[in-house]
């Protein structure tokens, strides 16, 4: 499809797919935090705690492009 091999078409879907359900998940973070009048504090600590998952996932693919493997 398109000159692009099924590959490079499974790591474009991963890329942008969980790209786009990462900045979703954001969004639902702030949402709660703002639904919950959390404050700045609150809101602060909702992105850390609920973020730190999404965060190992893009360290790992940050990683595994600089090592090249």
């Amino acid at each position: 499809m398109f000159g692009l091999s099924e590959e490079q078409i499974a790591q474009l879907g991963l890329t942008v797919g969980v790209g786009g359900f990462i900045l979703y998940m954001f969004f639902i973070i702030f949402q709660l935090a703002r639904e919950s009048k959390a404050g700045k504090f609150g809101t602060f600590l909702l992105f850390i705690v609920l973020g730190f998952g999404m965060l190992g996932f893009i360290a790992k693919n940050v990683l595994v492009w600089l090592l090249n493997i």
